[in-house]
């Protein structure tokens, strides 16, 4: 992730999220408040490139629906941009929900970009302390955004800058109140891809090292056959060179037993691993429109022994 500017992948995941909440049905997960963190300008600027560059998805799609722009771009979101985020949200959210009811005191969001957990659940002020961390410049971005809107930074919620590819330090989370003597549950998701395997050892390592046994992690990954699978209409593919040409390339991918290795060596233990096609079946079984799980993501609970 570049440290001298927000964050296009958080913006992008920002506009999927919003497109999803207005447009489609029925819900996968609905952010409501995402529409909010993205100015109308923004909106239409990335609308736009994404009709204007539909021969780079689907030249087919491009030839059919020469005329109709709104088909164009549902294509795009629920083909291209959407099932990802949408899916590993939900499951996040899900898990962060339950372990409530298991005495989760902490919830640490890595990569936030422009998150809205807190503004979803004003209920949780007095239950969970929320962390959002994130490039320097895409938390500035994030304030801005928030005053923008005329959203007030809930009093649970505390923005964390730091960048996750030096060596990693509690100093900004415990300057913010953070506290390591609590259940605590990290998600690290969009995040992995972007790091390279060492880097994501190191980081997990020192996330769990300083939280106490039953804190746990929630994290998506890629796995070996991300070079080399194309997916539904070569999104696959495509989502590599995406990140490429937006100055965040991939970095790494895992099979399941490097992962688990990894997960292993920070004192984790796999609590639940969902394939492509589990997550399919979880988050996308029986719709009638184009979203479905992307074929190279898996996501991962790990729980500290």
């Amino acid at each position: 992730m570049k440290q001298n500017k927000s964050s296009m992948t958080a913006l992008v995941a920002a506009f999927g999220r919003a497109y999803h909440s207005q447009y489609d049905s029925p819900k996968i997960f609905n952010d409501d408040v995402a529409h909010k963190l993205i100015s109308p300008q923004e909106f239409a600027d990335i609308r736009r490139n994404m009709v204007q560059g539909i021969a780079f998805f689907n030249p087919e799609i491009a030839e059919g629906y020469p005329d109709d722009p709104e088909s164009i771009l549902r294509w795009i979101v629920q083909v291209q941009l959407s099932p990802t985020p949408l899916a590993r949200a939900a499951y996040c959210e899900a898990i962060v929900l339950h372990e409530l009811s298991l005495g989760l005191k902490q919830y640490v969001i890595l990569g936030a970009g422009l998150d809205s957990f807190a503004y979803r659940y004003p209920t949780l002020m007095e239950r969970l302390t929320i962390f959002e961390v994130d490039a320097p410049a895409t938390q500035a971005s994030k304030q801005q955004r928030l005053r923008d809107a005329q959203l007030e930074i809930p009093g649970n919620l505390h923005l964390v800058p730091m960048d996750f590819t030096g060596e990693y330090s509690y100093s900004g989370l415990f300057k913010q109140g953070f506290d390591p003597e609590v259940k605590t549950l990290f998600s690290l998701l969009g995040v992995s891809y972007y790091l390279t395997k060492e880097e994501n050892a190191r980081l997990i390592t020192e996330l769990l090292a300083k939280v106490p046994s039953g804190s746990s992690i929630v994290l998506d990954y890629a796995d070996e056959y991300l070079m080399e699978e194309q997916g539904v209409s070569g999104r696959v593919a495509k989502m590599v060179q995406m990140a490429a040409a937006s100055g965040e390339p991939m970095q790494s991918w895992f099979s399941y037993s490097e992962m688990e290795e990894l997960l292993a060596g920070a004192g984790l233990l796999v609590y639940e691993h969902l394939s492509p096609a589990e997550i399919n079946e979880r988050f996308f079984s029986g719709r009638s429109d184009a979203l479905s799980a992307f074929e190279t993501i898996h996501y991962v609970h790990a729980v500290k022994r």
